[in-house]
Order: structure tokens, then sequence, then C-alpha cells
């Protein structure tokens, strides 16, 4: 259920790590880059031992991943460097090794957050769209077998990533403008002439060997992040008239406690209730912005084990201002047939 909380001045809060560090920022595009290349190599001269030694070296890859996708999320939000035309070529350069467009990501991304956790203003591409339960009982049988489908975890952590990075970044959305259009034809080109020119060196098949499972890994690794840091029981929902935007930062976003080296793959982006408070954070500034104010550590915590049951939780129920499984929902439903026998 939705907690009051105690006005608080946010803003005077996270002021001071809202400045980029270039020392900081550079080291972690050289770690970043750095080992993601080096990992590649060795997965390409694990084919020659095992492809099971290639496989388990992916694990890491699809990390090194994660962390450039993290730092093409900052450049989208001007917080990884000083200068926006540095955040935009770095993106844009990230966004090549990530198959994602820098402009067209980064103006979806940015509705993402003028409404999260708004009813009103649910965008089909936030991954994944919620409804409500009177939404849900309210469609034809047919859109409701669509839902769960899509909900599903096989669908939602199997065919749903690998399709969005792999073939559904590569279009061009329909509320684009031409710069996000750009976008979208110059990461494809690039993606492509990069690999073309590895398949030239290595051949086709190893390539893709090698990609594949890096792409796939990554691709799910970071839906389960934009999940769970949003998908938990007592996140926060409301229609337009009653939203606020620090509820939804500081409630509807979770602080996703991970293992330390987790945290370090997934650039802190599990302190997404600090975030989403400020996007202008860069993301290694994150955690001291946690730890020096005890007021941003009075929200939703998740831990990864407990992060598992979020799968369960389809729908948000607007009476009990929670998210819930369809299990309960069949529940609730029975609920008043059972009432006179009682």
């Amino acid at each position: 259920m939705t907690v009051a909380r105690p006005k608080m001045n946010w803003q005077k809060l996270v002021a001071q790590y809202q400045r980029s560090d270039l020392r900081r920022s550079l080291w972690q595009v050289a770690n970043s880059f750095g080992l993601y290349i080096l990992a590649w190599y060795l997965m390409y001269r694990a084919l020659s031992v095992s492809y099971w030694l290639t496989l388990l070296i992916a694990l890491p890859a699809a990390g090194f991943v994660i962390r450039i996708f993290i730092i093409f999320h900052d450049c989208g939000h001007g917080s990884f460097f000083k200068s926006q035309k540095a955040n935009d070529l770095l993106g844009s350069l990230c966004g090549v090794f990530a198959f994602t467009p820098y402009y067209q990501w980064r103006h979806n991304h940015a509705l993402h957050h003028a409404g999260s956790g708004d009813l009103d203003r649910r965008v089909a591409w936030d991954l994944p769209i919620t409804l409500t339960v009177r939404e849900y009982l309210a469609l034809p049988r047919w859109k409701r077998v669509a839902y769960r489908l899509y909900r599903h975890p096989l669908v939602l952590l199997g065919l749903a990533p690998g399709i969005l990075f792999v073939f559904g970044q590569r279009i061009v959305s329909a509320r684009s403008g031409r710069r996000e259009k750009w976008s979208v034809h110059f990461t494809n080109l690039a993606v492509l002439a990069l690999a073309l020119s590895l398949s030239y060196v290595i051949g086709w098949k190893a390539y893709l060997m090698v990609q594949l499972p890096i792409t796939l890994l990554s691709s799910t690794i970071g839906v389960w992040m934009f999940y769970v840091q949003h998908q938990f029981e007592d996140t926060y929902w409301a229609p337009g008239q009653d939203w606020d935007y620090t509820a939804a930062a500081l409630q509807g976003s979770s602080y996703y406690k991970l293992p330390k080296v987790l945290q370090w793959f997934t650039g802190n982006i599990g302190l997404h209730h600090i975030h989403h408070l400020s996007p202008r954070i860069p993301n290694y500034a994150l955690q001291a912005c946690h730890n020096a104010n005890p007021e941003l550590q009075r929200v939703p915590t998740i831990t990864l084990l407990g992060s598992l049951k979020t799968m369960s939780l389809r729908l948000w129920d607007e009476e009990r201002q929670k998210l819930v499984g369809f299990r309960e929902l069949k529940a609730l439903a029975a609920q008043p047939a059972r009432a006179p026998a009682a």
C-alpha cells in the first residue's frame, strides 16, 4: 500500500552528487570496453578448446555489455560527462556495442522517467506494460490469453529480450523525430559493418557463436533489471491527477540490493530509487548518495533471492494498491461467491 512520506527537500540532498567526475568516467569507459573486448577475444580463442568454455566466458562478457549499457544510459541523461556533445558521442558508440540506437532510446527512456508510476501515462515502449485488474477483466478472452502469454517468464525473459535487442531496436519508432530516425540507421549500419568485419576475419560461424550468447544473455539481464526495479508487490501506481514525482521515485522504484560483484557489473543501477529521484547523478555516485542520506535508505528493498518472487506479479490492484498475480486474482474473484455459505 502507498505510504505517506514526509516532505523532503530532495533537491538539496542530491545536489552535490549531480556532478560527473572525468577521471572516474574515463576509468569506467576503459575497464568496461577493455574487459569486454578481452572477454570477446577469449571466447573466440576458446572455440578451439570447447564451446562450453566459450559459453562460460560469455557470462562475464554479458556483464561487461551491461556496464557499457549503463554508460550509454548515463550519457542519455547527460550525467556521464559535463559536455552534452561528449555524452552524445560516447552514447552513440556505446549504442553500437549494446545494439541500441542512442537518440531513439534516449527519447523513449525520457518518456519512462516522465510517467513512471502514472496510470494515465503508460507507454507501450515500457517493458513490460502493466494492466490494472479492472482493465484486464474488461478485456475479451483472447486478449487476456495474449497478456498472460506476454507476461509469462518464458516469454518475458526467454523470447522477448533477444527479439527486442536483435530485431526490435533495428526499427524506427512511430514517434521518432528526424534525429532519432538517423540514430537507428547509423546504429544499424555500424552494427552491420562491425559484424561483417569480424566475420571476414574469423568467419561468420565463429562470429555468431561468440556474439549471439553475449547478446542474448545481456539482453535478458537488462530486461530483468528493468522489470524488477518497478514490478514489486508494494510499488507505486496512481492516476495522473494523484501522481507524485517523489513518491514514484522512492516507492515506485526499488533498491535492488545485489552482491557487490553484481552491483559492479550492473553499474549501481539497483539503486534505482535514487536514479529516478535524480537522473543527473552518474552511476558511480549513486552508492555514496544512498549511504549519506538516511532518508533515501527507507525505501522498498529487494534482495536477489526475494526478487524471484516478483515473477508471479502481473496486475495492479487499484483497490488494494499492490501488484497481484493471476492466482491471487482468481482467489479474490471467488471470495464474494463464498461469502453467503460462510
